[in-house]
Order: C-alpha cells, then sequence, then structure tokens
C-alpha cells in the first residue's frame, strides 16, 4: 500500500468531539434522499435477517472447500482456530479503547496528512458523500512509532509493541488464508510468485471507532463499501454493527463470535479469481447506547506486482475480465472512482465473439 494517495480530504476537518454531543448534527443525518439506495440507514427488515455469513472451523479437514464456498456465494466469512491467541486480541481491543479515549485535541496531534494514509483522522471515503459518517479512525502503515509518540510521548512502548504482535500474526494468518483461497480455486500457493509460503505481502492496519450516538437510525458509521484489498482480516469487540449486501437478503448483520475473526474478498482477489470470488458490499452502522470497536488487517501484494486474472482459469470460454493493475494503481482507481473502480479496469468482452488473449489490447475496451 502507498504512503501517500492522489485524492484526499482533509482527514481532521470534520473530526468531533463525539462525547460531547446529545443531538445528532445535521451533518451527520443520512437520508435516502442524500445517498445512494445501498446506504440507507439500517431499518427493521435488515436487524431481522437471521442468515449470517458461514463460520469456518480452520481445524476441519473440509477448510478449504468450506473456505471456497464461502468466498463464491457470500464473499465474506468468520474463522474459529486461526491461530491468534486470545489474549492478543484482547490487548489490541485494549490499545484500540486507550488511543480513542484520548482528549480530540491530543488525537489531532497523530492527524493523518492531507494526501497520507497513516494517522488519525475520519474515513477517507468521506469525501465521496454529502453526509459525514459517525465514526472515527487510525491508520497504520509500516511503523507506529512517530504518531504512537506524539499521542503518547512518554508512554508510546506499549501501543507500539502491541501493534507490531498483531501485525506478525496477522501476516502469518493472511498467508494460510491465501493458501485456502488458491487452493480451494484449484492453484497451489507456490505457483503465485508473490504469494508463497515465505513470502510477505504489503499491509495496514486500521483501528475503527463507533462512538454511542444519539440517533442511530439516521446515522452512518462507514458508508458501503468494498475494500481494495486482496482480503481483510477484521476483529470486531462484542458489539454489533457490521453488515454485508447479500442480493437475496438485502444488509445482513455479521454478529460477533466469541475468538472468531471475520474474512472478507478484497477487489484485488475478485479480479485475481477473474470475478470467481466477488468483493463483498459492507457497511457499518452505530448503536445507541455502546461503543463499537474495530481492527481491520488490509492485506494486498507488493506495490510492485501486477494483479490480474489467474492464468490456470483462463481459457477460450474463460477470457480475462480484467486487465493487469498494481495496488497503487489499483487505489488511484478507487480514489477517483469509489465504488465503480473495477468497473474501470473491466475488459469489455465483445458479444460476437471471444477474446483472442493474444491481442487483447488491440479486441477490448476499457469501461
Amino acid at each position: 500500500m502507498p504512503s501517500r494517495v492522489s485524492h484526499a480530504i482533509k482527514p481532521h476537518k470534520h473530526v468531533l468531539d463525539f462525547t460531547s454531543l446529545k443531538e445528532l448534527p445535521e451533518s451527520h443525518a443520512w437520508s435516502s434522499l442524500d445517498s445512494p439506495s445501498s446506504n440507507n440507514p439500517p431499518t427493521a427488515a435488515d436487524s431481522s435477517v437471521s442468515e449470517s455469513i458461514p463460520v469456518i472451523d480452520l481445524d476441519d479437514p473440509n477448510a478449504q472447500e468450506l473456505v471456497g464456498r464461502a468466498c463464491k456465494t457470500w464473499g465474506a466469512f468468520q474463522v474459529k482456530n486461526h491461530g491468534i491467541e486470545t489474549s492478543l486480541l484482547d490487548r489490541i481491543e485494549s490499545t484500540g479503547k486507550s488511543l480513542f479515549s484520548l482528549p480530540t485535541h491530543q488525537k489531532l496531534k497523530a492527524a493523518r496528512a492531507a494526501d497520507g494514509v497513516s494517522g488519525y483522522g475520519v474515513a477517507r471515503i468521506s469525501s465521496f458523500f454529502s453526509k459525514l459518517m459517525w465514526s472515527e479512525g487510525f491508520t497504520i502503515l509500516g511503523s507506529p512509532l512517530e504518531h504512537a509518540r506524539q499521542l503518547w510521548p512518554h508512554d508510546y512502548n506499549h501501543f507500539c509493541g502491541v501493534i507490531e504482535e498483531y501485525e506478525k500474526e496477522m501476516q502469518k494468518l493472511a498467508g494460510r488464508l491465501m493458501g485456502l483461497m488458491l487452493g480451494s480455486l484449484g492453484i497451489a500457493q507456490e505457483d503465485v510468485d508473490w504469494a508463497g509460503p515465505n513470502k510477505e505481502g504489503a499491509a495496514a492496519i486500521q483501528l475503527n471507532s463507533y462512538p454511542a450516538c444519539p440517533d442511530p437510525d439516521r446515522a452512518m458509521g462507514l458508508a458501503a463499501h468494498t475494500d481494495s484489498t486482496l482480503l481483510t482480516i477484521l476483529y470486531q469487540n462484542n458489539t454489533s454493527g457490521l453488515q454485508v449486501l447479500r442480493d437475496a437478503s438485502g444488509w445482513v448483520t455479521v454478529p460477533p463470535v466469541p475468538g472468531a475473526l471475520v474474512v472478507n474478498i478484497g477487489d484485488l482477489l475478485h479480479i485475481l479469481s477473474n470475478g470467481a470470488y466477488p468483493s463483498v458490499l459492507h457497511r457499518a452502522v452505530v448503536n445507541r447506547t455502546q461503543q463499537r470497536l474495530s481492527v481491520a488487517y488490509l492485506y494486498g501484494p507488493p506495490a510492485n506486482v501486477q494483479i490480474s486474472p489467474l492464468s490456470k482459469l483462463l481459457d477460450s470460454t474463460h477470457p480475462p475480465l480484467y486487465r493487469p493493475v498494481t495496488w497503487t494503481e489499483y487505489l488511484g482507481a478507487k480514489a477517483k472512482h469509489f465504488n465503480e473502480a473495477l468497473s474501470s479496469v473491466r475488459l469489455c468482452i465483445p458479444r460476437t465473439g471471444l477474446v483472442n488473449q493474444n491481442n487483447v489490447e488491440n479486441r477490448v475496451e476499457i469501461i
């Protein structure tokens, strides 16, 4: 993930002191008139849906098959027996709470630069919407040391230690999950140069806080979006709020399962699988009485690697649907086109015949 983005908002411009607010400001009041239909505030119908994403035991002998099925039908699943110690999950949650409980003026000392990725601020997708979101975030790309010193001048080592341990363990789990996903597609992990068991991709950690909200039915914690990653591994505390979109059911809540982690497919895996494993549209809603905290591990390929549909998935009847793109290039497309970014790198396949893959540049259009 690059350390600079080409399209950004000032991260501190709309930061609120949420604890001092007794009413929802108009700037944060969402309605169907000023948001896409997929971002309407939650309704009773949404919350009553009983189904949810699969929970997969990674020790199950059929885990690879179960992961593949979940990727194809849901684009998301939860995992247990994933190898991450409960004590580490407790520490990362405590670390996030201590960060977001700091006074606003203190958090702003670590504010994200206008064109930057790391640091404190509002969601970077905020600029695509007329209303603001009821959340605050802190992004870590690389070492957290510089920002930690700004937040805790005399006691930053604990924060850095927990983040570094969490990142190390998440890197291992992400590699394991990539192996299962590729295997479910019939691809050996070793056949993908950058995804071998001893290779490391690029990643960032995103801590999110969704404070208790005085009017949750009109607020949005994080608007509907897909991730620009290969996959995202999410830890959430025991307060519900994450929802994924399922065509037949609408918005489906992903309830916290003690000790489990949520995994969702990102746009780059959508491309890599040639659309077989679609990235999932998801959002976060808020709670009247409880703060929700989540920690996302955003996993992608090395910055200079071009992602394109895997050759073993292609043949004369299954031509490539997407052009090659690096993570950096795709983030630029996402910053410009937001949820239409995948369409911007899709190859338009002529209806009158199949694409000659040896002459793909001359026979297809980019839409």
